[in-house]
């Protein structure tokens, strides 16, 4: 019998995630944003971001998606490598990027209070942690009912012989932080959270961006600096 529990391995595993991304924060930019760039623009965009609204970025990483984020909303973004928010707080710097907060941060258990957010984004972050349905129903969880979250990100093909291919290179993949084999149902079945748009998107079509809202009627009142 194993004397690690399932938390025991999901901490070790979420471990092994900061190792690796803290060794690619160097050079993650030049390594895959040229095949993830226009996904994760796209998906900043779909979030309908009024004035005041506050966002939340799960995965924020080196900060890719700091340039697109409209001035004034205020921004708040997670990550668990160390290295790679102190590339995001290089890059708010040369932005001027103000209403922003950087913070060192498991995406299973965020620290904030429920309905928090106006928004949340989840970039190429679903198939890196090692919860990922927990990490879903977290990010449900802190958005606003009648809030929009936006997850982007590689699936599992639904084609047979592809999907099987992934499966057998994923335990390669896990070695460069993300697993090839994740099904989508992991974000569309999501309870709370109500699927509206799903496109293929980037380099070849083999990520796709989901659009979704939390149920619930939307908070009453105007929106902050309305």
């Amino acid at each position: 019998m194993s004397r690690y529990t399932a938390a025991d391995r999901a901490a070790l595993e979420s471990r092994r995630v900061a190792k690796v991304y803290s060794v690619l924060a160097r050079i993650y930019d030049d390594s895959f944003d040229w095949a993830l760039g226009p996904g994760r623009r796209l998906a900043v965009g779909r979030l309908a971001i009024h004035p005041g609204d506050r966002v939340l970025e799960v995965g924020v990483g080196t900060g890719l998606s700091l340039l697109h984020y409209p001035d004034q909303c205020h921004v708040t973004g997670i990550d668990i490598s160390e290295p790679m928010l102190e590339q995001a707080r290089q890059r708010a710097e040369r932005l001027d990027r103000r209403n922003l907060d950087l913070q060192l941060m498991d995406a299973r258990e965020l620290v904030f209070a429920d309905a928090s957010f106006d928004h949340v984004l989840a970039p190429y972050v679903i198939s890196v942690v090692p919860e990922p349905r927990r990490v879903m129903d977290e990010i449900c969880r802190v958005c606003k009912p009648g809030g929009t979250v936006a997850v982007v990100n590689h699936f599992r093909s639904s084609l047979p012989a592809l999907g099987q291919l992934e499966r057998l290179l994923t335990p390669i993949s896990q070695w460069i932080g993300f697993r090839m084999d994740l099904p989508i149902e992991v974000v569309t079945e999501t309870a709370g959270l109500e699927v509206l748009e799903t496109r293929a998107v980037n380099l070849l079509k083999r990520w796709h961006l989901l659009v979704l809202r939390r149920g619930g009627p939307p908070a009453a009142g105007p929106r902050p600096g309305q």
